[in-house]
This record gives C-alpha cells, structure tokens and sequence, in this order.
C-alpha cells in the first residue's frame, strides 16, 4: 500500500547539536535528492547506491550555492521503515542548515510529512502492526530504563504476537461452532461438546484478565506517577522536593511562603517515572500571590495519583495541618513527619483513626536521615505491595486496555450462555465480537479515523 506522495520532515529536535537529519519517503525520494546533492569536488551524481553513506552537499539548483556538507544514505525499498524508498540526509546541527535543506525539498514538489507520518506508512505497508507503531512514541517518551525496555518489548511483537494467538484460539471455537451447528451427533463428524466450548472460553477470559492486570503497571511505567507534595507553610515541602531530585531545584528559606506556585519536576526513582509537583504550603494569607498559589494547590491535589503530606515533628497539630487531613481522607498518601532532628512535640495519637500508622515515616531532611526508607515506601505503596515483574506481555497503553475489556466482556457473555446451554447460534456473536475487539489493538478491525488520531499525536519527522 505504498502511498503515492513523496514526503519529507526534519528527523531530530530543534536547537543546538552535532548533526541534524532530514528523512524523505516515497517514490521520488531518491529522484528528487539527487537534485540537490553533489559529490566532494562539487559534480552532480548521476548514480546513488543503496545503503553506502556518501559524503558530498547540498546546493541550491538556481545558484549552486552550498547550503551544508552532509552525509546522505539512500535505502531501497522494501528493506526500510516505511517499506518505501527512504533517503536520509545528515547534515549539521542546529536550525538553519535543516530549514534551508528542508525548503530546498519542498521546492522539488515533496510534501512536508504530517505528525507521525513516516510511521503511519510503516503500519499501512505491513512493516509494523497498529501496537508496535504505538511503541514507537512511547519508546520517544520513555523516562526511565523500565519504561524504554517496556516500549521495547511491545515493539519487539511481544504483545502483538499473544493478541494473535488468542484471536486465533477464538476463530477456532468459532469454526467449532459452526461445525456443531451445521451437522448433529449422529453424523459421522466430530463436534465440540457444551463443556469443551466452555473450558476452552474460561482459558481465554483467564489469560484475557492477566492482560488486563498488567495494565495498571504498564500504566504507571508509560505515564508516571503524578505525585503531589502538600503541607503548611515551612514544613520542608521544598526540601523534599531538593532531596529526591539530588538537586536545588526549589528555594528553600525559613521565611513561610517562599513556595508562590507549583514547581514540576519529573524523577526517575528506581526505573519508576514520577512527576513530582512541590506546592504552595496551604494556608490562610492575605498576599494576593500567594492566595494564588494555594488555590492551584487544591486544584492539581485532585489530579494527583499519589500524595506526600508534610508534618513538622517540633509543632502539634495545626489547624491547617488538620485541614489537609480532611483532603487526604480518600487518596493515596504517605505522611512524613519531618525535622525529626527537633526536639518532637507532635504525637501520632493527634491524628484521626482512619489515618495508616504503617504510611506514616519519620524524616530528617536537614540531617538527611529516612531518604532510602522514604523511597521503599514510595515504591511499596505506588505498586500496592505487589513486585514489579518484568513481564513481556505488558498493557502499556488505554486503548489497548479498553479492547481487552469489550473482549473479557464479551467471552464472559458467551460463556453464561454455554452454561445456560442455548443454542450455539445465539452467541457466535459474542466471540465475534471479543475477535474484533482484540483485532483493534493490532489494526487488523480498527477504523481508519482511529488510525488518523493515534498517529496524529506522534511528532513530525516519525
């Protein structure tokens, strides 16, 4: 399904760097390149060989001005990402050298490429299926060497691989099926019985479910914990923030409210992504700014999927502090009680029944004591006291999650119908179904404007 328009888009991001890349796909790829580029002493070349990088320019074909001297690589289709003849010119980094190369291309009647373009035309030629090509931008977007080795794996085919299997467990009970109904007992062909069509539904939901378990981690390592750090006024929410990045990223003073807005920072706390979010301290105040930025607080606190609440172990209970208390009541929290290295007035029995005692964690950020067991229980209570299993057949991705879903439901719909033995007609439909569903995930029944706004959010260039 090779598409007909050539197209061309700057490969690496904008700004300083060694090299810069300009990827073109199509048929008129290496046509249209070769316009431009010249061999070393500045002659056109009337033959490029696939797969030998060449050292020359690129020129201006009105002037013969030289734009940059590059490396170029012409790849023959189909032995390429897009299945289409690929050229890639590699010249120096920064902005100038790919804008001018990129308008030259243009200028020859090649398209600029679309966000996610040259991935879109892998999938459409076959070269990968609708999940794998998803791995492609979370493998962009990978913060942390479990979330990239998770990327890896679904674009390896590791998922792709047990979708295919399992819809090919289901065509056959299909086929079974249809056998069953189409010819009785008596005759002399073997049809599957009420309790073999069962065993085989309850495999499949069962193999289905572990699926759907696995979405939860692959959530967390695609898209990271959004954890938010809340407390009054000078209780080390800064501090904390500082010590778990191993870096002053916020200002830390003894004067309440140096914190005015949300400070966002994205850790890496053991191969777990998290996008931690220091806050304005909650109180009441008259400065406008600072109202402000409590507010804001209150706002990303019911956005976040975890949340660190501060105490100061030299103070009671405040009444601030019983506030933010009262907010925490449903969420995910672990409550440090901090300066520890104070003399302590505060006393655990001020705090309400329903609170943990085993989430709660002494600290001293000044003498740096409790870090490594802050980030055990971060991690404990990020994966419920489960292991982070490295499993390759992880859900890393929503949509996908979503289509195991219909197909769980759908196999569970069948098989009460088996068990309330109805005919077998009635609920083809449901296997049916959980096929196409699982066929979405892959791309082999997924609709076309689906398949426009996943690669609509890819970047340009991939």
């Amino acid at each position: 399904m090779v598409q007909e328009e050539t197209i061309a888009a700057i490969a690496t991001a904008t700004g300083e760097a060694g090299i810069g890349i300009v990827r073109v796909s199509g048929g008129e790829a290496l046509e249209k390149v070769r316009r431009l580029f010249y061999d070393a002493s500045g002659r056109s070349v009337e033959s490029l060989p696939p797969r030998r990088m060449l050292y020359g320019q690129i020129r201006n074909p009105e002037n013969s001005e030289v734009v940059d001297e590059v490396l170029m690589v012409y790849m023959k289709a189909p032995h390429t990402y897009t299945r289409e003849d690929v050229v890639e010119i590699q010249c120096h980094g920064g902005t100038q050298s790919v804008r001018r190369i990129m308008a030259l291309l243009l200028a020859q009647g090649i398209r600029g490429a679309a966000p996610g373009e040259f991935t879109k035309r892998a999938f459409l030629n076959g070269r990968l299926d609708l999940s794998q090509a998803e791995a492609v931008m979370d493998l962009i977007s990978a913060r942390t060497e479990r979330s990239h080795q998770a990327a890896m794996d679904q674009l390896e085919g590791f998922l792709s691989r047990k979708v295919r299997l399992l819809r090919e467990r289901m065509l056959a009970l299909l086929a079974e099926m249809e056998v069953s109904i189409d010819f009785s007992e008596e005759e002399d062909v073997e049809v599957a019985t009420y309790d073999s069509l069962m065993n085989a539904s309850r495999e499949l939901i069962t193999e289905i479910d572990g699926l759907i378990a696995s979405a939860r981690t692959g959530k967390i390592l695609r898209e990271g914990i959004k954890t938010i750090i809340v407390g009054k006024p000078n209780v080390g929410k800064s501090s904390l923030l500082n010590a778990l990045l191993r870096e002053s990223r916020a200002i830390v003073t003894d004067i309440p409210g140096t914190t005015r807005d949300a400070i966002e920072e994205q850790l890496n706390l053991k191969g777990i992504p998290m996008v931690l979010m220091d806050t304005a301290g909650i109180r009441e105040t008259e400065d406008l700014v600072e109202q402000l930025g409590v507010e804001r607080t209150r706002l990303l606190f019911e956005k976040a999927d975890l949340v660190i609440m501060m105490l100061d172990a030299s103070t009671h209970l405040s009444r601030e502090d019983q506030e933010i208390l009262s907010m925490i009541k449903n969420k995910k929290t672990l409550i440090l009680v901090n300066k520890t290295d104070l003399p302590s007035l505060f006393s655990e029995t001020e705090l309400p029944d329903w609170v943990d005692r085993n989430q709660l964690l002494r600290i001293s950020l000044l003498e740096e004591a409790g870090m490594e067991a802050l980030e055990e229980a971060l991690i404990t209570l990020v994966f419920q006291g489960e292991t982070l299993e490295k499993e390759k057949e992880m859900v890393t991705n929503l949509r996908h999650q979503q289509a195991l879903e219909v197909a769980g439901k759908a196999l569970q719909d069948g098989l009460q119908a088996l068990e309330n033995q109805l005919p077998l007609d009635f609920l083809q439909v449901d296997y049916q179904t959980a096929m196409d569903s699982l066929g979405e995930i892959v791309g082999e029944t997924v609709r076309e404007d689906l398949v426009d706004y996943i690669f609509s959010h890819f970047c340009i260039g991939k």
